[in-house]
């Protein structure tokens, strides 16, 4: 690793696109397996104000070069909260503040606002040893030369964070629930592999919400334009207030993303007398179709449930695709054919006492979660062998 350079950079700007996207999404031209860690998506929060001054984001993209190229990059960012990382670390701030010490500012490798699996230490094929390795060392290296608290990997893939654990960093195992498409030709073939009870339900729930008064539709690429965005917008501001005291996202955002990602957005619009009532919005990676936000002007039953998880579903057996992510929590997923799987993530805490009592959390949390998923996996909707 002696002729590998690290550099940090405060605007994705300043790393060539096409430098960033050969590590985040080396498969080129194809659909990118993972839309979060394109430069297109980076560039998008920042050049909207969701990340940067004020918001308690700010952007530190950290690279490691060989010679004038990239081999390996990070969205890292210097966080002044734990708000939008939906890996709830409040507790431990609360706990080192207590005893007198200072959990922010601290350092985090993620995508802002965005509970979604996928590569966080992002390689060029044939770096990926050397470029984990390199970009690991080198975020310790700046959170402990500025005195920070702690460094986290939020939401990585487990190779990364066994490969993370190995290098001496915390493995922190969460739960999300996600749908997996067992080759069904349709939703039909969904339907029949789920216990008679559960059919039925769903069957009635989609019947209930297709009843709303209006019609459910389906856009993608050039088929959005701002009217769409301005309902949309409307939408998440009222989910966020609620949610967040308030949005993450600024109202430009979804400007940039039409611009440059709408090919790999879809959004479904509950529209009643040709005006928009709800909508979700999706991204859509090679394999994986991400349920992102959802939001609604008026209320009507099991339209959530319509919109967010079954014309996904119906949107991923159209296209082929395997899986259907809806987002963080929510056990209600469950009853809807969304089994718990585990995500992780690692941790550096720079105090030693400190990071002893963290590490005894993690251990026990993730015992409980691998128990907490064979029991919901077993309540799942699911036929069983003997039914």
């Amino acid at each position: 690793m002696s002729d590998i350079s690290l550099r940090i950079h405060d605007s994705i700007a300043a790393i060539p696109a096409a430098e960033w996207d050969a590590c985040a999404c080396p498969e080129g031209s194809a659909r990118p397996i993972d839309p979060f860690t394109t430069h297109r998506f980076l560039h998008a929060l920042e050049t909207s104000g969701s990340v940067g001054p004020g918001t308690g984001w700010e952007p530190h993209y950290l690279t490691a070069y060989q010679g004038d190229q990239v081999i390996a990059a990070a969205p890292m960012y210097a966080k002044g909260h734990s708000q939008g990382e939906y890996v709830f670390d409040q507790s431990w701030a609360h706990a080192l503040d207590r005893a007198g010490g200072q959990y922010y500012p601290k350092l985090q490798i993620a995508v802002p606002f965005t509970p979604v699996t996928g590569r966080r230490l992002l390689t060029r094929p044939g770096y990926e040893t050397a470029g984990t390795a390199a970009l690991v060392q080198g975020a310790v290296q700046v959170a402990a030369d500025n005195a920070l608290s702690s460094m986290h990997v939020t939401f990585c893939t487990k190779t990364e964070a066994l490969a993370g654990e190995k290098m001496g960093l915390m493995h922190r195992v969460g739960q999300q629930f996600h749908w997996e498409n067992k080759d069904y030709v349709d939703f039909d073939a969904f339907l029949s592999d789920l216990s008679s009870r559960k059919r039925k339900t769903l069957r009635k729930e989609r019947a209930t919400a297709q009843a709303f008064g209006g019609k459910i539709v389906s856009l993608t690429g050039d088929a959005l334009d701002d009217a769409h965005w301005d309902a949309f917008w409307s939408f998440y501001q009222d989910t966020g207030a609620r949610k967040w005291g308030t949005p993450y996202l600024t109202r430009a955002f979804f400007d940039e993303i039409h611009q440059t990602m709408r090919d790999d957005i879809l959004l479904v619009m509950a529209e009643r007398d040709g005006v928009p009532v709800a909508g979700a919005l999706n991204f859509i990676g090679r394999d994986t179709l991400f349920g992102r936000y959802w939001g609604a002007r008026e209320h009507h039953p099991c339209l959530h449930f319509e919109l967010c998880y079954y014309q996904a579903i119906d949107h991923a057996l159209a296209y082929g695709l395997g899986r259907v992510e809806a987002g963080a929590q929510g056990e209600h997923k469950l009853a809807r054919g969304y089994l718990p799987v585990a995500t992780h993530s690692l941790h550096w805490i720079a105090d030693p006492g400190f990071r002893d009592a963290v590490q005894q959390f993690v251990t026990a949390e993730a015992d409980a979660v691998g128990d907490d998923i064979e029991i919901l996996t077993d309540m799942g909707p699911f036929r069983r062998a003997d039914d």
